[in-house]
């Protein structure tokens, strides 16, 4: 292990399996195993993923009912967390009073209580943004004693059923508590690679049982960060501090979808959170620069800081990837950025510049391949 890097509860197993552990959001965490990127990127999109996202924030968030805890955080995030239902779940962002996203999050009504899960590298921040605005009429609890694991991909139902036929039932964004492998798992129906799956939230004590139990089905094999990356991309899926950051707009993003009705302009709860003005107006009036799908035309990747511009010839660049890489679903190169907003209609041709040459590039529709969520 790296020196100062933390570990997660499956790190001895990582090793086990042959994986290449690389420093991650401070944490030595495994990039890829024995069959590499390619194959794990497939095989998740056509079986079944395991993920170690343990290094990611735990957190619970429990006032002295519901209601009041709800509308504290709705003071945080410009989602509709009031009329969540019991046991579903919600995606969300801490906003700044610029409008930018501090972090983007999940979130779930528990009945007694919220259950927000955090990405590795922003979470003591965000754990010090609750404290500082919630405490102490909400206690704000880190999980530190518990892992995280995320099983993705159309096989993913199939395998967990076996434990309990809930699995099944359960519809995108349901969450549950359920047994696996004699262990008491928290478990929603989501994940971050555009197919089916589940998070399972497991006691650090029963991790590595649960993990084992996991991958001795067929289906089931570790996934690595490389392919994870991939994934996400081919889904359309921002990553933080790469596609949406404290600079990003919601608007800019495309992620008003994620703003329900309650919280935007005529809503019952209107504004309230930090940049509410910001974020208002643009989803309003648009933001001057929008996140877009980028096809290179050729077979080389556009990878994240190349520049785009309008044309061959301009001297100002009118955009920036912040996510490329090869596409192995897809079978070519794909990449997301943002492009000024007069640009970002699908099918433009604008072209990006690496390595001092000027390559094309098409604006296209986001996701690169069609979600698999079963609603």
């Amino acid at each position: 292990m790296s020196e100062g890097l933390k570990q997660t509860p499956f790190y001895d197993l990582h090793l086990e399996l042959g994986a290449k552990m690389v420093p991650f959001a401070g944490y030595d965490m495994p990039v890829q195993y024995a069959a590499g990127v390619m194959k794990e990127h497939l095989h998740t999109r056509s079986k079944a993923g395991l993920f170690d996202v343990s290094h990611m924030g735990q957190v619970i968030l429990r006032g002295p009912d519901y209601e009041t805890t709800a509308r504290a955080l709705e003071r945080l995030i410009p989602m509709n967390v009031l009329d969540l239902g019991v046991d579903r779940q919600r995606y969300g962002f801490f906003t700044n009073d610029q409008g930018g996203i501090l972090d983007d999050l999940m979130f779930a009504n528990r009945g007694d209580h919220i259950l927000v899960v955090v990405n590795a590298a922003c979470k003591d921040a965000d754990i010090a943004h609750l404290r500082k605005h919630l405490e102490p009429a909400i206690t704000v609890k880190s999980l530190d004693n518990r892992a995280l694991l995320a099983i993705q991909g159309p096989a993913a139902e199939a395998v967990m059923a076996e434990y309990h036929p809930r699995f099944a039932d359960m519809r995108f964004m349901d969450v549950d508590t359920l047994p696996i492998a004699g262990a008491e798992c928290w478990v929603s129906r989501s994940g971050y690679t555009g197919e089916d799956g589940y998070e399972i939230s497991i006691p650090v004590a029963a991790a590595e049982t649960v993990a084992r139990a996991l991958l001795a089905h067929d289906d089931v094999e570790f996934i690595g960060l490389g392919a994870r990356d991939s994934l996400r991309l081919e889904a359309g899926l921002c990553l933080y501090g790469h596609d949406i950051d404290t600079d990003t707009t919601p608007t800019s993003a495309s992620l008003n979808w994620a703003i329900q009705k309650a919280r935007r302009t005529e809503g019952a709860r209107v504004g309230g959170f930090p940049g509410a003005d910001v974020i208002l107006n643009q989803i309003e009036n648009g933001a001057p620069h929008g996140r877009v799908g980028l096809r290179p035309t050729g077979r080389a990747p556009m990878r994240e800081g190349v520049e785009i511009f309008a044309n061959e010839t301009s001297t100002d660049a009118v955009g920036k990837v912040t996510s490329g890489g090869f596409g192995p679903s897809v079978e070519a190169p794909v990449a997301m950025g943002y492009v000024t907003a007069d640009l970002a209609t699908v099918g433009t041709t604008l072209y990006g510049e690496v390595r001092g040459k000027r390559h094309p590039v098409e604006v296209s529709a986001l996701p690169f391949v069609p979600a698999n969520f079963k609603r």
